[in-house]
């Protein structure tokens, strides 16, 4: 896991010396561990490395040739490309490999790679420079035009700090975070920059974008299993593989344990395949009748004797770092989750430097209840997203527009005969990388870790959705052959149990301090903006009840996210201390 950057001059364009100092500085925090540059007179590439595999000849740029790479993420399968690819590497890296796959197959080449990935490569003999991301969008990447050319980075924050793009917000994609938590599609919250979505391959040539070239996230091929018997033998077949690889690694690794059935079946492969105690942390709150998953999960932990951390999360801890937290955030994710994972990687770096996380498994696997209730039959079928945040709150001057406009181009372009995989395709599309894995990434990276998702993995994902219906819902309850698997292979974790469900208790300590907080979030700029400061004061008072608690959760964000990103502010000490100083 890295930090790339650079830019493709268009004709005539000369490249500022300071530029790619700045791009690095900004995205140091992603790569502590060394920093290459590249230069020739019309291409410029920067790399921060988070060393992971091949610590001592791993490091970026690496050359084939007239080829130039620079990489962020892990190629799982850097071993069978080099089976399938013989010849001279001069390091054991896994970002090796796709130097030769490109001289092989040019811009095809990333139909060959299993990982998560985004790649710069300059081609010097055709004067291209191609940029790609995996298919789902686990790592990040961002394009910008500008005059002198076409600049990109692993995080929209580096060309707002190298002064690649001015730093004023999209408000269509702002009615989109307010209503939805997260935003979709191409177009970022920031007016000129936009993402490289998930699959794509860029080809670059004289400074602008030539050709679009774009990996689906879920392939095709696979057999439907016959029966159970046969769907679990092929659940546990595939889902070692994608562990096992998914573990490959010269350095320290854990994993995050809920009390959840994704991270307990990644507990249990992992304690499968390996011969020491597998690492496992766990987050919880200090509020009684909170859900806290920490007993649970403890007691699935010592099943298969994991080593297990458990932190404690305060009401004074998240008042003293949420601006940091909001801070690393800068394409922005109003999901409270951002808080305990946050924490937990602060915790976990202490001891390792890689993490395995169970995002993706209810994606997959149909976890999620508004699944079950969008595959309903007519008219009992209910459209997911169909109401915003602030939906009859009454709260901003003026009525959000378009906001669900990316989740119904989404609804429309997805075409399957079965309704409950047209709605996990759907979260697939934008909920899935522009949310969940964009704050997995963005907070482990904040402390230096290299976050791993097994379960988002184009041969679990090809696997999974070949299955029937039947082996994803059984009377009523999502996650069937995943519950099925676990109960044979980790019956600690009571699969079929009903679960706590993890809660953050985001309105209870919004509530404690409403009135300070009202005050201080109705003052920002932005905010007075969006509200009347008497109706955010308001809200803010009236927290305790669900709704206001977690509308007043999304102003608050916003606030202290417009505030570092926008405004350019750093943070100034606890939430209190950094919203008084504008």
């Amino acid at each position: 896991m890295c930090g790339i950057a650079g830019i493709m001059l268009a004709p005539g364009q000369t490249l500022d010396e300071t530029l790619l100092a700045r791009l690095m500085t900004a995205l140091a925090h992603r790569g502590p561990d060394g920093a290459g540059e590249f230069m020739t007179a019309d291409v410029a590439l920067a790399h921060t490395r988070l060393a992971i595999i091949d610590l001592t000849t791993g490091d970026q740029p690496l050359f084939s040739g007239p080829l130039t790479l620079i990489a962020n993420g892990e190629i799982y399968n850097y071993l069978e490309i080099k089976e399938d690819n013989p010849g001279s590497y001069s390091t054991s890296s896994d970002c090796e490999p796709p130097l030769k796959l490109f001289s092989r197959c040019s811009a095809d080449y990333a139909k060959y790679l299993r990982g998560m990935y985004a790649i710069a490569i300059h081609d010097r003999a055709f004067r291209t420079l191609t940029l790609s991301r995996d298919p789902f969008g686990i790592k990040p990447l961002y394009t910008v035009q500008t005059p002198a050319g076409i600049a990109f980075a692993s995080e929209p924050q580096a060309l707002l700090a190298a002064g690649l793009a001015p730093r004023t917000i999209n408000h269509t994609k702002l009615a989109e975070l307010l209503n939805l938590q997260f935003t979709t599609g191409k177009q970022s919250i920031f007016n000129n920059i936009e993402r490289v979505l998930p699959g794509e391959t860029l080809t670059l040539r004289q400074g602008k974008i030539q050709t679009v070239n774009r990996i689906p996230a879920i392939l095709s091929g696979e057999t439907p299993p016959a029966n159970e018997s046969d769907a679990l033998a092929r659940l546990d077949e595939v889902f070692e593989n994608a562990v096992d690889m998914h573990q490959r690694s010269d350095v320290p690794y854990g994993m995050f344990l809920s009390g959840g059935i994704d991270s307990s079946a990644i507990l249990a492969m992992m304690a499968r395949l390996n011969s020491s105690p597998v690492l496992a942390f766990t987050a919880g709150f200090d509020i009684p009748g909170v859900a806290d998953e920490r007993d649970a999960a403890a007691i699935t932990a010592k099943s298969v004797g994991a080593h297990h951390e458990r932190i404690n999360i305060t009401e004074k801890m998240v008042w003293e770092h949420l601006p940091e937290i909001v801070a690393c955030m800068d394409d922005p994710v109003a999901d409270y989750a951002i808080i305990p994972t946050w924490f937990l990687a602060r915790r976990a770096r202490l001891d390792v430097k890689v993490i395995l996380s169970g995002e993706g498994g209810d994606e997959m696997f149909c976890g999620y209840g508004r699944y079950r209730a969008a595959a309903r039959p007519f008219p009992l079928a209910k459209k997911m997203r169909a109401k915003g945040v602030f939906n009859g709150l009454d709260i901003l001057r003026h009525k959000p527009k378009h906001w669900r406009d990316g989740i119904a181009a989404a609804e429309a372009a997805i075409d399957d005969p079965s309704a409950l995989k047209r709605a996990q395709r759907i979260d697939m599309q934008d909920w899935l990388p522009h949310d969940l894995l964009l704050k997995l990434d963005r907070c482990l990276m904040a402390h230096g870790i290299e976050g791993r998702t097994p379960f988002v993995d184009q041969e679990i994902a090809k696997f999974a959705f070949s299955l029937p219906d039947k082996f994803l819902i059984h009377n009523g309850q999502g996650k069937y052959l995943l519950r099925l698997w676990l109960a044979k292979n980790l019956p600690a974790a009571k699969p079929f149990a009903k679960k706590q469900g993890f809660d953050v208790p985001i309105g209870v300590w919004i509530a404690a301090q409403g009135t300070t907080l009202g005050e201080l979030v109705a003052q920002n700029p932005l905010i007075n903006e969006l509200a009347a400061p008497e109706k955010v004061r308001a809200l803010f008072a009236n927290a305790h009840e669900k709704r206001a608690g977690f509308a007043a959760w999304v102003l608050l964000f916003t606030a202290l996210w417009h505030r570092r990103h926008i405004l350019n502010l750093a943070p100034a000490g606890d939430v209190f201390t950094t919203l008084r100083q504008l």
